[in-house]
C-alpha cells in the first residue's frame, strides 16, 4: 500500500451518514395534504357505491379503490408533518396555541381513514387538513 493509498484509509469515514432534507429551498404548501383528503374522500365514495362486490371487475375496483385511499392517506400525514415540524416554529404557537393538537388528529383520522372505509372518517379528514391550511395560510400574513 503507497502513502496515497494509506493517507486516503485515514481519511475515509469509519460510517456512512444518511441524510435527508423535506424541502432545502423552504417552499412549504398545504395544497398536496388538501388534495390526498379529497382523494380519500373520493376514494371511500367510490367503494361505498361498489357494495359488495362479488364479480371480478367489482373486486379489483374495491382493491384498486382501496389501495389508493391508503395512499392518499399516507401523503395527507406525511405532508402534514411536514409542515407541522419543519415549517410551523415556537412562535407560532401563540397565534396557534391548538396546532399540535390539530396535526395530532389529522394523524389519527389519516390512521382511521388507512383502517377503515368510513366516509365520515374522510370528511372529518378533509375538514381537519382544511383547518390546518387555513393556519398555515394565515401564518404567512
Amino acid at each position: 500500500m503507497n502513502i496515497r493509498d494509506r493517507f486516503a484509509t485515514l481519511l475515509r469515514p469509519n460510517q456512512i451518514a444518511q441524510a435527508h432534507c423535506d424541502i432545502p429551498c423552504g417552499i412549504y404548501h398545504p395544497h398536496i395534504a388538501q388534495q390526498g383528503a379529497e382523494s380519500v374522500e373520493r376514494m371511500m365514495v367510490l367503494i361505498g357505491e361498489l357494495g359488495n362486490p362479488t364479480d371480478a371487475a367489482g373486486i379489483n375496483s374495491l382493491a384498486r379503490y382501496t389501495a389508493e385511499k391508503e395512499k392518499a392517506a399516507e401523503l395527507v400525514k406525511h405532508e402534514v408533518r411536514i409542515l407541522w415540524g419543519d415549517y410551523f416554529k415556537p412562535p407560532h404557537l401563540d397565534t396557534f396555541p391548538d396546532l399540535h393538537e390539530k396535526a395530532w388528529n389529522i394523524m389519527k383520522l389519516g390512521a382511521a381513514c388507512k383502517m377503515g372505509v368510513s366516509l365520515d372518517d374522510a370528511k372529518a379528514l378533509r375538514a381537519a387538513v382544511d383547518d390546518f391550511a387555513d393556519m398555515y395560510w394565515k401564518s404567512k400574513e
